[in-house]
């Protein structure tokens, strides 16, 4: 077993690093910090990143990508730490994928139909503006013929 003293630099990462290797920013590593799904060592005022920290953020991340809240991320990433963390992990992850799938379906639903109503309106207003169109192109006729 390796104490802190003894490990090498490559196991650990100040909070720049990871922001940097993650394309987030420090006050989103604080921020995840404060929530409790992350916990680097603190070194005085330094926060030490390690492997497990990197791993959760990768999770986290992941998991807003497919728009999970952080409630139900913090779970999964809490599964992660169980003894069966993996299996639960997987178990539950794959409920969630299909709650949120379910999610995702209604909403591309739901902007399909927005689509359709919007191309009908769309195709309302240019009927109404070219027959006013050419409404006043037939009266601008009638009055030059007039006498």
């Amino acid at each position: 077993m390796t104490s802190p003293q003894t490990t090498t630099a490559q196991d650990e990462w100040s909070i720049a690093e990871v922001a940097d290797d993650f394309g987030v920013t420090h006050r989103t590593l604080r921020h995840y910090e404060s929530l409790g799904l992350l916990s680097p060592e603190r070194r005085g005022t330094v926060r030490v990143f390690r492997r497990r920290d990197r791993t959760r953020l990768q999770l986290i991340l992941r998991g807003k990508r497919l728009g999970f809240p952080l409630e139900e991320i913090r779970t999964i990433v809490d599964l992660y730490d169980d003894v069966h963390g993996q299996r639960a992990q997987l178990e539950y992850v794959l409920g969630q994928i299909g709650d949120r799938r379910a999610d995702l379906e209604q909403r591309l639903l739901d902007v399909q139909e927005a689509l359709r109503e919007l191309g009908e309106f769309e195709a309302r207003c240019r009927a109404e503006l070219a027959s006013d169109t050419a409404g006043q192109t037939s009266r601008r006729s009638a009055r030059s013929v007039s006498p």
